[in-house]
């Protein structure tokens, strides 16, 4: 078994095909990563770009894609537990449904929306994960993820600015997850942001900003679930050791407490704010990165 300093250096390699440079970061800058993980996830900020922006500045190694995806799985703890009560309802809802038939049933359309709406990441994930997997991938360049930063700031402001607000949970359809989970896919290219693309297709389909925050939340369960098991089996069949397990392990811990507290102040924001907070954060950003590599101060 490799030593925990060298793993990832053999790893990348073995023809540049994975990057696990998260084993040679020690536990307090872990800790850090997973709280930063934890926040943005579930913001309309992007976790990935913030992961890849942030140890960059610390002087810490990429940590990579396979890291950024398994650490999804500490929003699946949050999102589950804050919002169990409305996962249970419509389950149970659904699952009477099919007993009954009832293929009309607006628990079972949701949840079918949610499902399909999962299809398109799915699929584009798994045609993109050796690029995305890859040491110095060119979708983890900062330049791509400024880029993606601003075009998703100006989507999200015309959203905000033009979106209707008319529609709440109980309006909700399955159509809805489709568009949405449409959107969900773009959230592949760091910058874009999981939440933040899902957030800002769902004030595009009139829904109010604490709905479609709700909604972001649900329709990205099955999603997480997916890449964060998909990005297990990488680690399990690289051979990754215990050091690095303990490693992943700490950082989802710290990331699953930040999650948490991220919905809840997310959710009590919007029901008395707007995006704009959001939109020119990223707005920022993006040029920041953009003005940064091309002065040199900071390194593609």
């Amino acid at each position: 078994m490799l030593s925990s300093l060298s793993f990832a250096a053999a790893i990348c390699a073995d023809n540049g095909t994975a990057n696990f440079d998260f084993v040679n970061i020690d536990w307090i800058g872990i800790i850090f990563l997973g709280i930063v993980q934890g926040i943005t996830e579930l913001l309309p900020i992007s976790s990935t770009a913030h992961l890849r922006i942030i140890p960059s500045f610390l002087g810490l190694p990429d940590p990579g894609s396979a890291f950024s995806a398994a650490m999804q799985l500490a929003s699946l703890t949050a999102v589950i537990s804050y919002f169990w009560q409305d996962i249970r309802q419509l389950l149970g809802g659904s699952y009477r449904a099919i007993a009954k038939k009832d293929y009309r049933s607006k628990s079972f359309r949701l949840i079918l929306g949610i499902i399909v709406g999962t299809f398109p990441i799915a699929i584009i994930g798994l045609l993109l994960k050796k690029t995305l997997d890859a040491c110095n991938s060119p979708l983890r360049s900062l330049v791509t993820i400024g880029i993606a930063s601003i075009v998703m700031s100006l989507l999200l402001a015309i959203a905000e600015k033009w979106g209707q607000r008319k529609r709440d949970f109980a309006k909700l359809t399955l159509i809805d997850g489709v568009f949405v989970g449409i959107a969900q896919a773009f959230a592949l290219v760091p910058g874009v942001s999981r939440s933040g693309s899902t957030i800002t297709a769902a004030l595009f389909l009139k829904m109010d900003r604490e709905t479609a925050a709700k909604f972001s939340f649900l329709l990205g369960l099955p999603t997480i679930i997916l890449a964060g098991a998909v990005e297990i089996v990488t680690l399990l069949k690289a051979g990754l050791n215990l050091h690095g397990w303990l490693i992943l392990l700490l950082g989802l811990t710290s990331a699953s407490i930040s999650a948490f507290l991220a919905i809840y102040l997310l959710l009590r924001y919007l029901e008395k704010h707007s995006t704009w907070l959001f939109v020119w954060y990223r707005l920022a950003m993006g040029l920041f990165l953009l003005v940064g590599v091309g002065l040199g101060w900071l390194k593609n």
